[in-house]
């Protein structure tokens, strides 16, 4: 494969990925769709009390990302204590179980001990009333556990924080069995796709132009002896937010409450969760599992390029081309899952609180 000397990626998509799950606009969605399904219910009578004056489940829906950063805003004393006490809190939003597998399994390749199924798990069982050291060990409060069920209720239902592939020093897709593979010599984590990168102009929006516009611009100032500047997208970045963005192109919508009536509309069937709620997390799971072999599916990694963070670490990245079809059966599956993840949330929240 031919070898990139040089390789520039969107501005501050690097900085943004795994930040916006679902994006503000698919976060908030879940959130209204569950505020409209508990109302006047029991659930909603207790969620209304761990709720500060003027909030709602879809405004606090993405108050776990805006923790990570002052991209929302000021951090606020809360979420400063938060972060202070939690600070593993990144790796909440997320497992990487390879792609291939069945389903999700404590301590199997891609999972810890603090990701989003077992992290799910400790705040239901908060919710729940069991608050110990062993089903608490993060000792989050019920605010908190409601603030993380929340959001991460959206972030398990998007495919590419479950599923994650993996590839092999002649980019080729793999399966470890054991996390000590897992090497970056001989198998690489893709980091949830977010080390996989798209050229496909089809997976660009509007504000991704206008970004590459920019740094076209200040080429024009780089030296002539300078290699040409390459395009690329993480394809975790593109499941965040492009495929929310062209939902909402295609149902013509151009706000969350417009959204959340035209889903609500069509009456979606979101599957029924059997069993402790506890068992919930990895029931989601395991459906999105299902639905990242479809996000990896047929996907060809064509160059292998090096890419420096903003911390300074160099790492490895793949380009990949995208097969056929791959952005409208996208934007199909993410319709679904945001209408599964609201009306997961609501029936969740009267599993606990009946």
């Amino acid at each position: 494969m031919k070898k990139i000397q040089f390789l520039i990626l969107l501005c501050g998509a690097l900085a943004t990925v795994n930040v916006m799950a679902l994006g503000d606009d698919g976060h908030k969605t879940v959130g209204a769709i569950a505020d409209r399904l508990i109302m006047g219910t029991n659930a909603g009578r207790h969620v209304n009390a761990l709720l500060l004056p003027g909030e709602s489940l879809q405004s606090i829906s993405i108050w776990a990302d805006c923790v990570k950063g002052s991209y929302c805003g000021p951090q606020t004393q809360e979420m400063t204590d938060y972060a202070a006490q939690n600070p593993a809190h990144f790796t909440y939003h997320y497992t990487n179980i390879p792609v291939q597998n069945t389903a999700y399994a404590v301590d199997a390749v891609g999972t810890t001990e603090h990701d989003i199924v077992r992290t799910l798990q400790q705040c239901i069982a908060v919710l729940q009333g069991n608050n110990t050291d062993v089903s608490n060990p993060q000792h989050f409060t019920p605010r908190q556990a409601l603030l993380l069920i929340t959001h991460l209720v959206g972030d398990i239902h998007q495919p590419l924080h479950v599923g994650a592939a993996y590839i092999n020093k002649d980019m080729q897709f793999v399966t470890p069995t054991s996390k000590q593979q897992v090497d970056g010599i001989n198998i690489f984590d893709l980091q949830g796709g977010n080390n996989l990168l798209l050229e496909d102009k089809n997976t660009w929006t509007a504000r991704d132009l206008e970004s590459f516009k920019r740094d076209e611009e200040l080429a024009k100032t780089a030296t002539p002896a300078e290699p040409p500047k390459r395009l690329g997208k993480p394809l975790h970045l593109y499941w965040d937010v492009t495929v929310v963005e062209n939902l909402m192109r295609n149902l013509k919508v151009k706000s969350v409450a417009e959204i959340t009536d035209q889903i609500m509309q069509d009456k979606p069937g979101a599957s029924v969760n059997s069993g402790n709620a506890i068992s919930w997390p990895e029931q989601w799971a395991n459906d999105g599992l299902a639905l990242a072999k479809f996000a990896y599916a047929d996907l060809v990694a064509t160059d292998r390029v090096k890419l420096t963070n903003r911390k300074g670490i160099e790492y490895s990245a793949w380009y990949v081309r995208l097969p056929t079809n791959y952005i409208e059966k996208s934007t199909a599956i993410t319709r679904t899952q945001i209408a599964n993840a609201g009306y997961h949330l609501a029936a969740l929240l009267n599993k606990i609180w009946p």
